[in-house]
């Protein structure tokens, strides 16, 4: 979807239409949530905090979430997904990878079904979405980062080669500022800079993700869609206002965290064996702690109990702690992964391939 939260806030508040918005990061220590275009020319962006926002555009509207209207309007394309194919993999509440293999509508061209796609969302919902049509998840996504807002973008087996060798290195899938600003100074700029060093070079570089960048940078990516994706973690975390700086504040914070994490967990049937515990303190050094028990559980004393070990050896007052997070993940939810089929691209003269939406 196209600036979705702030799309969703100005459809249902006209007087926003036009304006630079966004949702979330009001108050002294506000991080923004999401940025309509207006705001993004001004320089601001998701996850930025709302006293910088301002010094880039200071006529910027702050608007509180509504995530029961995000969830709903979510709803409501998921449905419009499911009536092409159930092989969808949501990624958030407004993007998902689809494989449309074999569609329920026996539609042979994938760039017709993205189309049709795009157009009933924005019938149905009033907001706009984007596209990326191509042979595997790598380049779907980047592709549909292409042509926003309200575009669609195609890469055909035969274009994939040269599309990814002139592709600037920060526009890959994954390629992080620190992963780029490394990857420069090695010489990379291009798809093409990349393909220039071995497998090894990379895996000894960049780990897992060099491995894995070796052979998308080639067009390789076998990863399935995989329908009904599993969580494989749920949390709590707050922001205050005042760093805590004293055990009694944190336990009681601890708890009231918990508390919510049970909530959470209980009402999706989510039971964990790893509790998890993040700390981000007043200087934003983040640290993260976890504790796995013998058994699954979502029960919030022995969360809080649990949590309240892992942060024994940490000097509170010190610097004071401006975030905390509880978690819960290794959950009896996680099953085995689906699936991927094999699909003729329907558009000109091309290879069987798995194709991706």
């Amino acid at each position: 979807m196209d600036a979705f939260f702030t799309s969703v806030e100005q459809r249902d508040n006209p007087a926003l239409r036009g304006k630079p918005i966004a949702v979330g990061g009001s108050g002294r220590r506000g991080v923004i949530a999401a940025a309509s275009y207006e705001a993004r020319k001004y320089g601001v962006r998701s996850a930025m905090p709302g006293s910088k926002a301002v010094q880039l555009c200071p006529h910027l509207i702050f608007v509180p979430h509504r995530f029961d209207a995000y969830r709903e309007v979510s709803n409501q394309i998921r449905e419009v997904f499911a009536e092409y194919t159930d092989m969808i993999e949501p990624l958030s509440l407004d993007e998902a990878f689809l494989d449309v293999t074999e569609n329920k509508m026996q539609l042979k061209s994938a760039i017709n079904i993205a189309n049709q796609i795009r157009r009933k969302i924005e019938e149905r919902t009033q907001i706009t979405a984007s596209a990326g049509v191509s042979i595997n998840k790598f380049l779907a996504k980047i592709a549909s980062d292409i042509n926003k807002p309200n575009g669609i973008t195609v890469i055909l087996p035969g274009e994939v080669e040269s599309f990814l060798e002139n592709l600037d290195i920060d526009k890959f899938f994954g390629v992080g500022k620190a992963t780029s600003s490394k990857m420069k100074g090695m010489g990379i700029f291009t798809g093409a800079d990349l393909k220039k060093y071995s497998l090894i070079e990379l895996a000894e570089r960049f780990g897992k993700f060099g491995r894995y960048i070796y052979y998308a940078v080639r067009g390789e990516d076998n990863r399935p869609v995989k329908a009904n994706r599993i969580r494989k973690s749920i949390s709590k975390e707050t922001t205050y206002n005042n760093n805590l700086v004293t055990d009694d504040v944190v336990q009681d914070a601890i708890a009231q965290l918990s508390t919510q994490l049970h909530a959470s967990a209980d009402k999706r049937n989510i039971l964990g064996r790893t509790i998890n515990l993040k700390l981000r303190f007043g200087d934003f050094e983040t640290l993260t702690r976890s504790k796995t028990i013998n058994h699954f559980t979502n029960e919030p004393q022995l969360i809080t109990q649990m949590c309240l070990e892992l942060i024994e050896e940490v000097n509170v007052s010190e610097k004071g702690i401006r975030l905390l997070g509880v978690g819960l993940s290794n959950l009896n939810t996680e099953m085995k992964a689906d699936y991927q089929l094999s699909f003729d691209f329907g558009t000109l003269d091309a290879p069987k391939k798995n194709l991706k939406l």
